[in-house]
This record gives structure tokens, sequence and C-alpha cells, in this order.
């Protein structure tokens, strides 16, 4: 009984294989101390394909399906071994299962940042990841160039090589769409496609496709980024900066009147810190006007203020220093202002 069971063990009747893991591709059956008898059955899963390979060379290929081991079932590999009028005997061959189904989810990234031209910002160091997805297309290229002799081949094995050749691509990708950097974030889907049209030609020298491609994230350096902040800043103040600044006047007046000087006081000391004590009056008269309610237009009703004369200028640039709201500098620069407003002699 014992050699009978041996006997049993020795020659297959079924050569399948039931994958439970995610990311094996190729895989080879162990054939060591065994034949495959004849008319025995080869069971072919969906998503896979099985391949014989005689003394090295490469033999029949069979897609899904249950298959019948016989001779006209294996023209190729008759012919390698001779069968001229069929076989009866078991015979040896190694038999190679692939899995064909898509391999989703693989990240690729550029490890370094990528130089670019941009019109806006001129020379920029640009990274970007994202996913894509691969499967076999060529079961024979696959195994000769890809898996060789390895019994068992995965996703991680080759996913490295991968990411380098998309990283790659990518850099050429990106240079031949010619997108602002301002823009890249609207065309994704884009240049998504364009370069997963560069990487096929290179995944199908391997007998691979690359499915699907996708970019999830451009980022540009964080100085870059910085100023792109303050450039939108910039951009929404711009329409409403008039306004703005009246605001800050405004509600900078009931301060000022509580310090010696007053609101002209107020004028005065901007006037000296700013370089630009006139605009700032008109304003501060725009923004006084507008405190009880709406602007009102400018009427020959509305009185206008005295123009006042050297001393009461300097009367009043003398209390500003003794409040301490300037400095002696500021005093001395703007007294010389005043003198030279009135005709005098410096």
């Amino acid at each position: 009984m014992a050699l009978l069971a041996w006997g049993k063990a020795q020659f297959l009747d079924i050569i399948e294989w039931l994958d439970d893991s995610n990311d094996t591709m190729a895989w080879r059956f162990p054939m060591r101390g065994q034949e495959i008898q004849n008319k025995g059955k080869l069971i072919v899963r969906e998503s896979q394909e099985a391949v014989f390979v005689n003394e090295g060379q490469f033999a029949d290929c069979f897609k899904p399906g249950t298959h019948t081991l016989e001779t006209k079932n294996l023209p190729v590999l008759a012919t390698l071994k001779g069968w001229k009028y069929g076989f009866e005997s078991p015979f040896k061959s190694d038999v190679y299962f692939l899995n064909t189904k898509l391999f989703n989810d693989l990240g690729w990234g550029t490890p370094n940042p990528i130089m670019t031209r941009d019109a806006d910002f001129g020379m920029l160091r640009i990274r970007a990841f994202g996913i894509y997805s691969i499967r076999i297309i060529d079961a024979k290229n696959f195994l000769k160039t890809v898996v060789g002799t390895n019994g068992l081949y995965t996703v991680t094995d080759i996913q490295d090589q991968l990411r380098k050749s998309i990283t790659t691509k990518f850099a050429d990708a990106l240079g031949e769409a010619k997108i602002p950097a301002l823009d890249l974030a609207a065309n994704y889907n884009d240049l998504s496609d364009l370069l997963r049209q560069h990487m096929n030609p290179e995944f199908q020298t391997m007998g691979l496709e690359c499915a699907k491609l996708f970019i999830e994230n451009i980022s540009l350096p964080a100085e870059v980024e910085a100023m792109m902040d303050k450039r939108t800043s910039v951009g929404i103040m711009a329409p409403v900066m008039g306004s703005f600044t009246q605001l800050q006047v405004a509600d900078s007046i009931p301060k000022a009147a509580e310090n010696p000087g007053g609101v002209a006081g107020l004028g005065m000391g901007a006037g000296l810190g700013l370089g630009m004590g006139s605009m700032m009056g008109n304003q501060m008269g725009q923004a006084t006007a507008n405190m009880g309610g709406q602007a009102q237009p400018a009427s020959a009703d509305v009185p206008v203020a005295p123009v006042k004369g050297i001393k009461e200028e300097l009367t009043d640039l003398k209390e500003l220093l003794d409040s301490q709201l300037i400095t002696q500098a500021e005093f001395d620069a703007q007294r010389l202002v005043v003198m030279k407003k009135h005709g005098m002699s410096v």
C-alpha cells in the first residue's frame, strides 16, 4: 500500500494554482520528483494564465479554463519532445502560472525635486507623487525579461524599477506639457494621461501595461508657496486698499483726540512718520466725514479749514514734540519744511 501511495504521488492528475496572496505576479508549480500524467487536467482560473516551459524553452500557453493535457493540446511541447505519434506515458515540464489581474494602488513619487523652467517664477524645483495600476499582457515576455528562473515573483520585486521609470518619464511629460506652475493643479488629469502615454512603451517591453496612472499632488518649494500666498493676499486687498486705509485712519481718530494736539496732531505725526502728511490729511478728512454714516459728496456749503500761519504750524509742531508724539529729529526736519513753505530762508 505504501508503494502504491508513493507511485500515485509521482504522477500529477490535476495542476492548478489557488492564489491567496494579493501581490504574487508569477508562480512556478513545484515539479521536483513529479511528472504530469497523460490526459491530466490543467485548471486555469480567471485572471490567470499558464505557460509550459520545456528545458528552458517556451512551449504552450493556456488561457482560463479546464484543459486536458494531451498531444493535441500541447502541440509545441510535443514538437520539442519529438512526439510524432502522441504520448501515453507521464512527462516532465515546468509550469508557470501568471496572475493577469489588475494590481492597484501602487505608489510612485519623486525622491528628489525635478528642475523645471516656469514662465512666472523662472527655475523651479517640483515634487510630485501619485498611484498607478499594472497588469501582465504578455505572459511569455514577462517570464523572459522579468521573472527569469525565479519560482516566485511579486509586485514588490519590480515596484522600485517601475517607480524610477515613472519619475524619469514624469520629467519628460512635464517639460512637454509646458503647463505654468500656477495652473498645474487644474491640469492633473491631462498631465496624468500624458504621463501614462509616456510610460506604456516602457512597460510593454516587460510584458506589462500601465492601465491607470494618477497624479495626486504636485508641490513647489516652501519659499515659492509662501511667495504665492503673499501674491494672493495682495491680489485680494488691491480692489479695496483705499477703503481699508481710510478705515484704519478713522479707527485711529478717537484715540488721537485723547492726546494733546487732537486730530491735527494725528495728521502731523502721520505725515512725519510716513513722509506723506498731505495725503494722510486728505484721507483723514474723508474718514471723518464718513464716521457719521455714508460719505457726503464735496460741495460749496462745506466749510473749508483756514490756512494756518507759520506761527500756528510751528506751535502745533512744538506741542507734538512736548507731548513726545514725535522725536527731536522729526521736529527739526518738519520745522525746515514749514519754514521753506512760508518762504523763510533756512
